[in-house]
């Protein structure tokens, strides 16, 4: 059998639907049941499966098609089928008609098999069928410092990027670098004001009332004097603010390259808006949401005609004094990544402050001819920083709001991304300072880098003892018969379908959780099934169970871009 993008879960309910339509057509050929179309039916795993491992409802969705009662149709079903060569031992009728099929051994042996043979690949699927997707996130204002709103969206944009990569998409990473527009107009007016307050001091030049008030302002100003003197002192304002911002604004973009790339973020495509304005994107929107009726001119302005769309009111698309707004340039921006570049869907993670702007956004789309929900937004609530049971809201070293580099100089980046991804994206989360340094069982990320470390311990003692590993294809795995190697191995099935089911989600947070679980019964396996000790027959198929388990957790942290300890 070739295990490669191996779903154990997926293939046994494939497996067990043909079981069915094989039975219905030998009923139905038998004269059992009439011969009509089924609807469509549900082949889950129970919530309890020592009622059985996999179950459908075909029965009871089937009643009203086959006009008979549930019960009934289950028994001719049951009856009629075979599980023969498959990864099923039998199926038995369970409450008014629900259709309940047990595993076989073979089901446990290909999971560890898979996961043995497949190694650093195990968890990938064909399940995104390699379809083009664009992941845009943290996009953090290049005017200042990424705050802890953007260390949330940068793990969680990143793993859900590399959740989607295992699952089978073409991935692209993208930073959205907003260099046009009021915050850059406001950042080379704040840069100008700290520049000439250098040379004529702060009591003769007032600040701009809604500048940046950061350090980072007076910094560039600072650095851009001493290169250039008091040269810009005398000239025109908005040459001294060009040339401001033609110096500090590359050094913003490349400073948060920096802190991102030690956060282990890389981006694939870092986006200028500036080239939406300079390549005539931004006319092109405005020119087709004319032509299809979309807009129209009122005092001097050109609207969008946002009502037609589903909102409340229309917007400006362009300025009375020319200048287009913030929306159309995003509008273009979409249509870049929708139409030009040709990415099948756009995922952005944005705060949950955007929430107002998503349905604005897919209607803009719909108007220029773009389906609307080719892009998805992934809503992100804020984090509390909680230390001592108190909330933590300013630096200690700058007394102001915490920004990713305080946060990384506080906690270690893999408790970092791993603690931002504990919650789904749409719940708030509160980040326990004191438990993110914590070397305990008590820390999350701990604890599963344990496990991966402990095992891999187990096999180097044994290695050293004079035990050699067998290949897996000389393994007798059918040996594996402890209710904790069953419940461990069957969890390590479900690792694709997780992977999977995170990127349909959006969600890398159901991998973080997973993988904790996994540690949990990988403990607990360890702690009621002797390896070491074991006659060698059953040590050799223990082992077979822990390098899947080691596989299988670096695997998910490789996903989540931790680290992975061999000793700790």
């Amino acid at each position: 059998m070739n295990f490669k993008n191996f779903d154990a879960v997926l293939t046994a309910k494939n497996e067990a639907n043909e079981i069915i339509l094989a039975a219905v057509g030998k009923a139905v050929a038998q004269g059992e049941l009439p011969s009509e179309p089924l609807p469509n039916f549900k082949i889950e795993i129970p919530a309890d499966v020592k009622n059985g491992d996999f179950a459908t409802n075909v029965a009871m969705v089937g009643a009203k098609a086959l006009r008979l009662p549930p019960r009934k149709i289950a028994e001719v079903i049951v009856n009629a089928v075979d599980c023969e060569g498959t990864i099923f031992e039998k199926a038995e009728i369970a409450g008014p008609g629900f259709i309940n099929f047990f595993l076989s051994h073979k089901y446990f042996e290909n999971i560890i098999t898979a996961a043995n043979e497949q190694g650093k690949d195990y968890g990938r699927t064909t399940f995104g069928k390699g379809e083009k997707v664009n992941v845009e996130f943290v996009s953090a204002n290049p005017t200042g410092p990424m705050h802890l709103g953007n260390a949330r969206g940068g793990a969680l944009g990143d793993c859900l990027a590399d959740v989607m990569a295992w699952a089978g998409y073409d991935i692209t990473r993208e930073f959205y670098v907003n260099d046009a527009g009021n915050q850059i107009e406001k950042f080379g007016d704040s840069l100008s004001a700290r520049y000439m307050q250098i040379f004529k001091g702060e009591e003769n030049i007032e600040f701009p009332e809604n500048g940046y008030q950061g350090e980072d302002i007076k910094v560039g100003a600072a650095k851009f004097a001493e290169i250039h003197g008091d040269k810009f002192v005398n000239v025109d304002e908005q040459e001294r603010k060009t040339a401001l911002i033609e110096y500090a604004l590359p050094l913003n973009v490349s400073a948060l390259k920096t802190d991102l790339e030690k956060y282990r973020i890389i981006y694939d495509v870092w986006f200028k808006e500036s080239v939406l304005h300079e390549s005539g994107a931004v006319q092109k929107v405005v020119d087709l949401l004319a032509e299809r009726g979309a807009s129209y001119e009122k005092d001097g302005a050109i609207w969008y005609k946002a009502t037609d769309f589903g909102e409340e009111k229309d917007e400006v698309l362009v300025r009375a004094n020319g200048i287009p707004t913030y929306f159309t340039a995003d509008i273009a921006y979409h249509y870049d990544k929708l139409v030009t570049r040709g990415f099948n869907r756009a995922i952005d993670v944005w705060g949950a402050d955007h929430h107002g702007h998503v349905a604005r956004m897919k209607g803009a789309l719909n108007a220029i001819g773009i389906e609307g929900d080719r892009l998805e937004v992934v809503l992100m609530q804020l984090v509390r920083l909680v230390k001592d049971g108190e909330p933590v809201r300013m630096s200690k070293r700058t007394g102001k709001a915490i920004t990713l580099t305080d946060l990384l100089e506080e906690v270690p980046i893999d408790c970092a991304r791993f603690f931002f991804n504990l919650r789904e994206p749409g719940s708030q989360m509160e980040f326990d300072l004191d438990l993110a340094v914590k070397e305990s069982s008590d820390n999350p990320v701990y604890y599963v880098q344990y496990a991966h470390a402990r095992i891999c311990s187990i096999l180097r003692a044994m290695s050293e003892a004079g035990t050699t590993t067998k290949d897996i294809k000389d393994v007798d795995l059918a040996l594996l018969n402890e209710a904790a190697e069953k419940e461990l191995c069957r969890h390590i099935g479900y690792f694709p379908g997780q992977i999977a089911d995170a990127a349909a989600n959006s969600d890398p947070a159901k991998v973080t959780r997973y993988v904790v679980d996994l540690a949990t019964l990988y403990h607990k396996f360890y702690a009621s099934c002797r390896v070491k000790d074991a006659d060698e027959e059953l040590k050799q198929a223990r082992i077979a169970v822990c390098i899947a388990t080691k596989n299988t957790i670096a695997n998910a942290l490789e996903i989540l871009k931790i680290s992975v300890p061999e000793k700790m």
